[in-house]
């Protein structure tokens, strides 16, 4: 079965500095990126802030923020090159069969709208109902995502409404078309750690009963464990693994990985200090040649500074771009 959607060596790019009079250089913030996603899967993408997980997913819906461009690749969805479409073609499929949930509800949201009907709408945007059909289902929708009072809940203003009440709501409005796929792009990052629980439980009942794909964006591995099928890492741009979520969590190949499940608290040995990855991600234009990832790392040698690690293939469709792999070091 061919996947639901395929991103093909896709590169996102951004005008870098000026040199002297010239024409300023792109900046590939997203460089030569492909995985896949198969019906009802969820995948994460996980790295660091800067490492382009958030483009990546606004290059697959054409969002990208002018200057910004997708210069390169294929983002295929049932085989159909979203990059090849109109824009009133693509305006269809976006929250009709893609859906997305972005990082801040509070800036998504329209404040002087009610939240209601600002469901209403984007039901209304893609089908010939009435007001009173849509808020009906607005309001079934508002009870499917866990919002309590519905009726009450129509009509508050996102202001009126808690951080967790608002992310539900902005999961409410992307479950309106019963999309295929729906992209959750740091979904609790300004929640406390109990509401992040529900918000993910509820993803993943919904996920299950719809048998929908997710396209999970974060930084945090540790919250991935129980809701992705696999999990693709992202550094400075660029895959540098992808595996099983339960291949990834016993034997991490990459170092990157590696220092990202180190630092999980739960999975830190009892009285042992966290693992720290020195440094930062590099800025965007200021790539190290080589890996990407050998100034931070601890296990580099000699190909690592000068070649770009080669794709290793291992079984169950693992991938691992990763010098000392390659080499059998690991």
């Amino acid at each position: 079965m061919s996947p639901l959607l395929e991103i093909r060596n896709l590169r996102t790019a951004f005008p870098g500095a000026r040199s002297g009079f010239g024409p300023r250089e792109p900046v590939h913030v997203v460089d030569d990126v492909s995985f896949s996603l198969d019906r009802g899967e969820v995948l994460a993408l996980v790295g660091e802030s800067g490492s382009g997980k958030s483009v990546t997913a606004l290059s697959l819906l054409r969002l990208v923020p002018k200057p910004g461009r997708v210069t390169a690749g294929e983002v295929r969805l049932d085989g159909r090159d979203l990059m090849t479409l109109s824009v009133g073609e693509m305006r269809r499929i976006r929250g009709k069969r893609i859906a997305m949930i972005f990082q801040e509800p509070m800036t998504a949201l329209n404040p002087v709208l009610r939240v209601g009907d600002q469901v209403v709408e984007a039901i209304q945007l893609h089908e010939l109902v009435s007001r009173a059909e849509a808020r009906a289902r607005t309001r079934a929708l508002f009870a499917e995502v866990g919002i309590p009072d519905p009726d009450e809940r129509l009509d508050a203003y996102p202001h009126q409404l808690s951080g967790g009440l608002k992310q539900r709501v902005m999961i409410a409005m992307a479950l309106a078309m019963r999309p295929e796929l729906l992209i959750a792009d740091e979904p609790t990052t300004a929640l406390d750690v109990t509401m992040q629980a529900q918000i993910l439980r509820l993803l993943r009942d919904l996920q299950r009963e719809r048998r929908m794909a997710i396209l999970l964006i974060t930084h945090d591995l540790g919250i991935v464990n129980e809701l992705a099928d696999r999990i693709a890492v992202m550094y400075a741009g660029r895959l540098v693994e992808l595996a099983p979520r339960a291949e990834l969590f016993a034997n991490p190949l990459h170092p990157y990985t590696r220092g990202l499940l180190a630092a999980i608290p739960a999975l830190a040995e009892p009285g042992t200090r966290l693992h720290e990855i020195p440094g930062v991600v590099p800025s965007a234009g200021r790539w190290p040649k080589g890996c990407r990832f050998t100034p931070r790392c601890s296990e580099r040698f000699e190909p690592c500074e000068a070649q770009d690690p080669a794709e290793t293939t291992r079984p169950n469709g693992r991938r691992v771009y990763c010098h000392a792999v390659a080499e059998g070091r690991r």
